[in-house]
């Protein structure tokens, strides 16, 4: 039966008015939600249903809390007679968790929070606590994470690289700095998306990329055929340095921003609409046609838009190169944009960190939960068509196997 309009009401008044409790058990049945589709998976069959793939047989719940920002939640962990079903839910979950947790109580410690951050570390850790405790925190979760840092990548290819950063506020020498978070993701051979390189550091720097780069192969990153990135001149020198022979592509869209600030708020519908006409050109001969075409337009008005798109906007092409269903998702880093916002919206809980280890705890730990998400999740782009794209240009006959 449909609810009716005044609990319809009642629910907008609660979620209008901020209610943490209200928060929390939407939270709490999302994640019972999980567990139950999970339990689902696990045995092949809905609860009561009788199908001839079924695996096993439930056998009740188990309680289970789980300490979060919105407060501990409680949970029923499904059980099934053999006792053979599991959840990487607390896991994946509490590893981002704990990196917050610990960078708030960091904070609190060096005296750089304010009541409101003890207010808050308390709440998600359920007791007060001390330096000892910070330190065996942080000790075995600085651990877990830096195995993933520097974990092997020789299992499989990385054809298609994105190399992005944002910048986190962090103390250090008694003032605050603006530091760079570099990400670097992939990706795989099978289609999935993969991060694969996380760092702190001062991303103005080429040395940065460079070091960065010589980890990534040392650690087995092979088949990289091409880089998207925004042109920083560091990043493209190291690029050329280290991946002799892959292309670097520029991001259409920092691209477009560039030259969006430079025109006044009037005319940037009308340029970023002649951008995307460029972008989205079918053929790479189309795409320099038109971009001559719309630098032509704009020279009388705004000749520094017209000197950018004659000097640059050929950096922008290099995703003609590859297979024309992969050209959306490698002409830029949009890709990655949500994984970005997810790290802005953690990282302002804490607004300045610490220190450098504090920032790299907090986001390696996001990003390694998103990336095992994607490698376990559906595929990002089929790789086959890129070699089959190779062939093809290569003149080779392509001979497709009957599905």
């Amino acid at each position: 039966m449909a609810p009716s309009h005044g609990t319809d009401g009642e629910t907008l008044t609660q979620a209008l008015l901020d209610d943490s409790d209200f928060l929390r058990r939407i939270v709490e049945r999302t994640l019972q939600q999980v567990l139950e589709a999970e339990m689902t998976a696990h045995l092949g069959a809905e609860r009561y249903e009788r199908t001839d793939t079924r695996t096993g047989h439930r056998n009740g719940y188990r309680p289970r809390t789980l300490r979060t920002r919105m407060g501990t939640l409680t949970l029923l962990v499904p059980q099934d007679r053999e006792g053979t079903f599991s959840t990487a839910l607390f896991a994946r979950y509490q590893r981002s968790e704990k990196a917050l947790v610990t960078a708030l109580m960091e904070m609190y410690l060096e005296g750089v929070s304010t009541r409101k951050v003890r207010e808050i570390t308390e709440a998600l850790c359920g007791t007060s606590f001390s330096k000892s405790l910070v330190s065996t925190l942080t000790t075995k979760l600085d651990a877990e994470l830096a195995a993933w840092r520097n974990r092997p990548l020789d299992e499989t290819t990385y054809p298609y690289l994105f190399v992005d950063a944002r910048y986190e506020d962090v103390r250090s020498n008694g003032r605050v700095t603006s530091q760079g978070v570099l990400i670097i993701g992939g990706v795989r051979e099978d289609g999935k998306r993969e991060i694969l390189a996380v760092d702190v550091a001062d991303t103005e720097s080429e040395a940065t990329y460079q070091e960065q780069f010589r980890q990534l192969k040392a650690r087995g990153l092979t088949g990289v055929e091409l880089v998207t990135s925004d042109e920083h001149r560091g990043l493209v020198a190291a690029i050329k340095r280290h991946f002799q022979g892959a292309s670097h592509q520029r991001c259409q869209v920092h691209f477009t921003r560039d030259l969006m600030g430079i025109v006044g708020a009037s005319k940037r519908g009308e340029l970023a609409a002649g951008l995307r006409t460029v972008f989205t050109a079918p053929t790479l001969a189309d795409a320099r046609r038109l971009a001559a075409e719309l630098a032509d337009r704009w020279r009388a008005t705004h000749p520094r838009v017209a000197a950018q798109m004659d000097e640059h906007i050929e950096e922008c092409f290099a995703c003609y190169a590859f297979p024309p269903s992969h050209r959306q998702r490698i002409r830029s880093t949009n890709g990655w944009e949500r994984l970005m916002q997810e790290i802005k919206r953690r990282t302002r809980v804490v607004r300045i960190f610490p220190h450098r280890d504090a920032c790299l705890r907090l986001v390696t730990a996001l990003c390694a939960e998103q990336s095992d998400e994607w490698i376990s999740g559906m595929r990002y782009l089929d790789i086959g068509e890129l070699r089959r794209w190779r062939q093809e240009q290569a003149g080779e006959e392509v001979t497709l196997t009957a599905v």
